[in-house]
């Protein structure tokens, strides 16, 4: 979960991040504001997070830019911690608030193996 918590570390100063764990989840939660469902897609793939947000902004015709600072992107990879799986993940977008639910895989199911004589 390191790998994770360091790379949290590395997304841009306006993305702000909470990462949570219980028993048989993560949460990780980021502020990424202007952003709706509609602009944000996540999907996991190798192990990895691929979060990418844009948000939109809407430019009165009688304005223009003197200084732009808010980012209208965010593409960000992060390392899923190595027990998390994104089979049954949920992901929730609240007034730019994203809140991703990732399931920690079930240990092995403890069962029987079966043994025979070589011989039969």
């Amino acid at each position: 979960m390191s790998a994770l918590r360091d790379a949290l570390r590395e997304l841009p100063e306006a993305v702000f991040a909470d990462l949570l764990e219980s028993e048989d989840q993560y949460l990780l939660v980021l502020d990424l504001p202007g952003v709706t469902a509609d602009t944000v897609d996540i999907a996991v793939e190798k192990g990895r997070l691929v979060v990418e947000a844009r948000r939109e902004k809407s430019l009165p015709p009688e304005f223009r830019y003197v200084r732009e600072n808010r980012s209208l992107f965010l593409d960000a990879e992060l390392p899923l911690p190595p027990d998390a799986t994104g089979a049954g993940a949920e992901a929730t977008v609240d007034r730019g608030v994203l809140e991703l639910r990732l399931p920690k895989r079930d240990s092995a199911p403890q069962r029987s193996i079966p043994i025979s004589d070589k011989d039969t």
